[in-house]
């Protein structure tokens, strides 16, 4: 796939003939950059190209076993295009590389990595506080992660209208292969009612995924919503047990405990009959 590389570079440093006066066009040290590809698209024809730069500006494309000036290329694109147009069976050459090689070997790539770029896999989101950035205001902060493929939108709404103060970091990469983001949005504490991050991805269906911030609680409020009614039940049943353990009658209407070692009386006097 690197031949019309080696033989640009190969013209270009040894075969151009004096009449081209060879150290004007191309004094020394000279850089040359070559680009060559092939661009495919669903039911359409493959397209190759292939571009020369000289000191790092355009110089020279090849297409239909041609070479074309670069505008900007001036008198010097012009004398190379036509060195090497005079090289008619390599050109072709140079043609079937881009134009029958190269898409070949790219749709084997395809091929073997379509399982991948196929995968779809659902984001998980969640919201949270960031670092408080001033006195009064809150940084909201949307988490979304292990989604795939790469591309994904979140912003920060407040019904359909889009929060222009939204900051995204960058999507960055899981050890599996698939993604992570996020977006902050530094707001007034007295705003962020109303609030709503919205995720759309391609393995979500066309459906966006929606986290209100008006639903997000402080995890220490949810330890403590739980916390506290089990903590109350849990004294009630211990003093209710304490109760029906104690010979002393402090509840009321609960049957008193039978003493077997006194054979006078069925139960066992309060303090108050002694």
């Amino acid at each position: 796939l690197c031949f019309p590389c080696y033989w640009l570079l190969l013209i270009s440093s040894r075969s151009l003939p004096i009449s081209y006066n060879s150290h004007s066009l191309f004094p020394d040290p000279f850089l040359v950059q070559l680009v060559k590809g092939c661009v495919l698209h669903v039911g359409e024809a493959s397209r190759g190209f292939l571009r020369v730069a000289y000191q790092g500006s355009d110089l020279v494309s090849f297409q239909n076993t041609s070479w074309w000036p670069s505008p900007k290329g001036g008198n010097r694109a012009q004398e190379v295009c036509k060195l090497l147009n005079t090289y008619h069976v390599v050109n072709v050459r140079i043609e079937a590389h881009v134009s029958e090689i190269c898409p070949r070997f790219l749709l084997g790539l395809l091929d073997a990595g379509k399982a991948d770029l196929q995968r779809q896999v659902r984001p998980e989101a969640w919201l949270s506080h960031g670092p408080t950035p001033g006195p009064g205001r809150l940084l909201l902060v949307c988490y979304v992660s292990g989604f795939h493929p790469k591309p994904v939108w979140v912003m920060w709404m407040r019904g359909e209208q889009e929060q222009p103060g939204t900051q995204r970091g960058d999507i960055l990469p899981h050890a599996d292969g698939t993604w992570y983001h996020q977006v902050s949005l530094d707001v007034e504490a007295r705003e962020a009612a109303g609030l709503s991050c919205r995720v759309r991805h391609s393995s979500l269906g066309g459906q966006d995924m929606v986290l209100y911030w008006e639903q997000h609680r402080p995890v220490g409020w949810i330890f403590l919503l739980v916390m506290v009614p089990l903590v109350l039940l849990a004294g009630l049943v211990f003093w209710l047990w304490k109760c029906w353990k104690s010979p002393w009658r402090c509840c009321p209407g609960l049957p008193l405990e039978r003493d077997p070692g006194s054979p006078s009386s069925s139960t066992r006097l309060n303090p108050a009959q002694w």
